[in-house]
């Protein structure tokens, strides 16, 4: 039997570290130790960690702030289990979780896995919203743990396992965010060693609650790629360019109105086929029609913001930020 090192940095959100520990306590498989990096926080999670002490083997850092990547970093150092686990602070761990990945690797060793997310039926409509947008194929091409890309899946870190040898070779994390966690699942297959998907270890992954937020994380994700981009220029495919491609159709549409009606009307139409496709998909997957309709704009934003993002980084990148 393995033992597992859970690591979690946190920044600022005690409330969500309190929801994702309850969900350790639960866990059917115990041999696991959890690394609490609080990477800067004003608002620290240490009173919070003491109403763990006697049900989790729990270990608590606080350190100045460097970037979750770093604080990952921190937390590889002191861990002790034959694999490390990082999740982000705002999941929630099925119980079985940790059983899961036991039987997998018992049967299909990994030096490096990842798993999906999902929502869970007790998240805001909004939120289940928001994760069919992240997860759904004709929004991001199911790259975020669907079983049709296993072969070529790249572990995240809001559900990431590595072993020792793998932080040991690699070094760990050398970006403290903007794409850092797809920088070293690319040099973790670089240094030959053996990524998988585990489909079963999904988690629940509750994400940002409102769409300005959403929007944020998005715009950040969107320049997160192009930053992957300058350690890794293979790594850039065709999809990555939808969302931007999504941006200039709107201009489009907008400039068109003046010049071209008959272009703008054929995009609005196209748009439209689009957006009635993810309202179909959404409402088939959760069986909610207020989900289905709330799909439309979680959809729209996550094209937008990543579009941009890109869009403006790689503009960055381009015009004299090579570095």
């Amino acid at each position: 039997m393995r033992f597992y090192s859970i690591i979690i940095p946190v920044y600022n959100r005690p409330i969500e570290i309190d929801e994702l520990l309850t969900s350790l306590v639960l866990q059917t498989y115990k041999k696991f130790e959890v690394i609490v990096i609080d990477d800067g926080s004003t608002l620290k999670a240490d009173k919070v960690i003491a109403k763990f002490q006697d049900q989790l083997d729990i270990h608590y850092y606080w350190k100045e702030n460097s970037g979750q990547g770093f604080a990952r970093n921190y937390g590889y150092e002191n861990a002790k289990g034959d694999y490390s686990l990082v999740f982000d602070s705002d999941c929630i761990i099925p119980q079985d979780y940790l059983q899961k990945v036991e039987d997998s690797l018992n049967q299909n060793y990994l030096d490096a896995f990842g798993g999906p997310d999902n929502a869970d039926t007790s998240f805001t409509w909004l939120q289940r919203a928001i994760n069919f947008s992240m997860t759904s194929k004709v929004t991001t091409g199911g790259i975020r743990g669907d079983k049709s890309s296993a072969s070529s899946f790249t572990p995240r870190s809001f559900n990431m396992g590595i072993t020792a040898e793998v932080f040991n070779k690699t070094g760990g994390y050398i970006l403290p965010r903007m794409g850092e966690d797809i920088e070293f699942s690319i040099r973790i297959r670089k240094n030959n060693f053996k990524v998988g998907l585990i489909p079963e270890a999904f988690v629940f992954h509750k994400r940002r609650t409102n769409f300005l937020q959403f929007f944020r994380q998005l715009h950040f994700f969107g320049r997160a790629r192009i930053n992957v981009y300058r350690f890794h220029p293979e790594s850039l495919k065709i999809t990555h360019f939808f969302p931007a491609i999504f941006v200039f159709g709107i201009i489009t549409i907008i400039f068109a109105l003046f010049v071209a009606p008959v272009i703008s009307i054929v995009l609005v139409y196209s748009y439209a086929f689009y957006f009635i496709l993810i309202f179909l998909l959404s409402l088939a997957k959760t069986l909610n029609p207020v989900i289905a309709l709330l799909s439309i704009p979680a959809a729209f934003i996550q094209l937008t913001a990543y579009g941009i993002g890109f869009i403006i980084e790689g503009l960055r990148y381009l015009f004299g930020r090579r570095k």
